[in-house]
């Protein structure tokens, strides 16, 4: 047995030397020291040896064991450092070549947007409320004045989840809630999505962000409308904007308007972004209607109070030129990278 063990540590120590990978020397163990390897055959015929030479033959099956496994062992480490040292190789630094630029993340140029609008506003004493996406026909129409048999209830403009629910076309779905939960004075700022099932075009787009503002009072008038406006949009701008009241009608207030700030792009002598007239409609706006009161609970025989909502994405294209709404959705990095964030 003694030459046999002699004539397996020379074939090993062969192999070991040719191993020149983790992998061939993954080989060579599982050779020799695995359930089928040599060193385990060994060990199965010691029962068979006469019991007194059983203790020195088993030192010696004992020996030859860790003889292999110590030197497999070190073997791996001079691999392991090779391979390191090849792998470093390859990926060693060319100090010489320029760094990696380091693009800082960024708010979304409408919620950068969108939070300038809520400071403000905030700061002119009005609080914020949110309101569900998805809400029913009643909040969102019925309470707001909407007659059964509008066109905006059709299934053109909105999208219905069922006969009752949909996703909501304005924040204004917010103004009941409040009224039904506050009690004059109210001075409320409802931001969001919105939702209409319109076609996707330059200035049009299936959902899009709305601030709605609504303040009611004892002795609210019209010029309290549009001077809380002008004072908005002069700070959003941050220059003194020129407004054009339109007359206009919409179901939630009486009388309706449609407000339009002369065309910062083109400062009124036409362009692409106003349709050459000078002009772009901002937001929609009115006193708020006595049957919208009565359906919170307010009585308008002693209140009134106004409202108005706009198009985030509009102010944002009247503030810096952008002529098509579809880019705010469309994720493209070049875009969004225009508009630093503080």
């Amino acid at each position: 047995m003694n030459s046999d063990i002699l004539l397996l540590r020379q074939t090993f120590d062969v192999e070991l030397n040719a191993a020149r990978s983790l992998s061939d020397l993954e080989h060579v163990k599982v050779k020799y020291l695995g359930k089928k390897g040599p060193v385990n055959d060994f060990m199965k015929h010691l029962k068979n040896i006469e019991p007194e030479m059983r203790p020195s033959f088993g030192k010696v099956i004992n020996d030859i064991k860790e003889y292999i496994s110590a030197s497999i062992c070190d073997k791996e480490s001079v691999l392991v450092r090779q391979e390191d040292n090849d792998r470093f190789a390859e990926e060693r630094l060319d100090v010489t070549l320029p760094g990696r630029t380091r693009h800082v993340g960024r708010k979304h140029v409408l919620t950068q947007a969108l939070d300038d609008m809520l400071d403000i506003l905030i700061g002119m004493s009005f609080s914020v409320q949110y309101g569900p996406d998805i809400d029913s026909d009643y909040y969102n129409f019925g309470a707001l004045n909407f007659a059964v048999d509008h066109p905006a209830r059709d299934m053109q403009d909105t999208f219905y989840l069922s006969s009752s629910m949909l996703l909501r076309t304005h924040t204004s779905n917010v103004q009941v809630r409040a009224l039904e939960t506050h009690q004059p004075p109210i001075r409320i700022i409802a931001p969001g999505k919105v939702y209409r099932n319109e076609t996707i075009t330059a200035r049009s787009h299936v959902f899009f962000h709305q601030v709605e503002l609504f303040y009611i009072d004892e002795g609210v008038t019209f010029a309290d409308l549009q001077q809380t406006i002008h004072e908005f949009l002069t700070k959003f701008f941050r220059t003194n904007v020129e407004l054009r009241l339109r007359p206009s009608y919409f179901p939630f207030v009486q009388p309706g308007i449609e407000i339009d700030v002369r065309c910062l792009n083109c400062r009124g002598f036409g362009c692409s972004l106003c349709k050459q007239t000078g002009w772009l409609e901002v937001a929609g706006a009115g006193m708020v209607h006595p049957e919208v009161l009565k359906n919170g609970g307010i009585d308008p025989e002693k209140y009134t109070g106004f409202a108005w909502g706009m198009g985030v994405e509009r102010l944002v294209m009247l503030m810096n030129g952008i002529k098509d709404i579809r880019q705010f959705t469309e994720n493209d990095i070049r875009f969004l990278r225009q508009f630093t964030s503080v």
